[in-house]
């Protein structure tokens, strides 16, 4: 039921008789004891509304957060290629076709997949880049694309170094991981 439906009922309870009868002080105590019935249903129906939307996001973000099967932090000029891969056990950098693997602990997955899972997935195409150098080959232009299940989810292209806000936090945490990266050439 409606919380304008429930207030309009409460209105009428509580509205004031037109003709004053025997049992008006039974009918006020009648009255006021629906009102404060009707008002615990309604407050409880709102909270446990509210604790349900809580919830479904909480599940959401793990959702999100279990099945990211990589991310790609793509960089690109007219001379540069570079193409920086997650997985939950690698990182695997790709410079010019020059490939470089190395090992990405569980601690630092986690921290990634964290990040990832403040981000709203399905509007990450819309996030806006704060610069315009790539437009002039002045920085590199970069996308960070999600790979969950079977979508994929890219980012339009921002300046290297100047993601999105919405981005920032993540962009920062995958280039650090990307300078920390110890080389192994396979």
């Amino acid at each position: 039921m409606s919380y304008k439906c429930n207030l309009y009922f409460i209105h009428l309870l509580l509205k004031k008789q037109t003709k004053p009868t025997k049992n008006s002080n039974i009918d006020m105590k009648n009255r006021y004891l629906l009102f404060i019935i009707l008002f615990n249903i309604i407050t409880n129906n709102y909270f446990s509304q509210q604790q349900r939307i809580i919830n479904k996001n909480k599940l959401s973000n793990t959702w999100q957060k279990q099945k990211i099967e990589k991310i790609e932090l793509k960089k690109q000029t007219r001379g540069t290629n570079r193409l920086i891969t997650f997985t939950p056990n690698s990182k695997i950098t790709s410079l010019n076709g020059d490939i470089t693997t190395s090992s990405l602990s569980t601690d630092e997955w986690r921290k990634i997949t964290e990040q990832v899972s403040l981000i709203e997935l399905s509007k990450v195409d819309a996030f806006s880049s704060p610069t315009t150098d790539r437009y002039s080959d002045k920085a590199l232009a970069s996308t960070i694309t999600f790979f969950v299940k079977e979508k994929e989810y890219a980012s339009s292209s921002f300046d290297a170094g100047a993601p999105p806000k919405e981005l920032k936090s993540l962009y920062d945490l995958l280039m650090g991981n990307t300078k920390n990266q110890k080389k192994t050439n396979d």
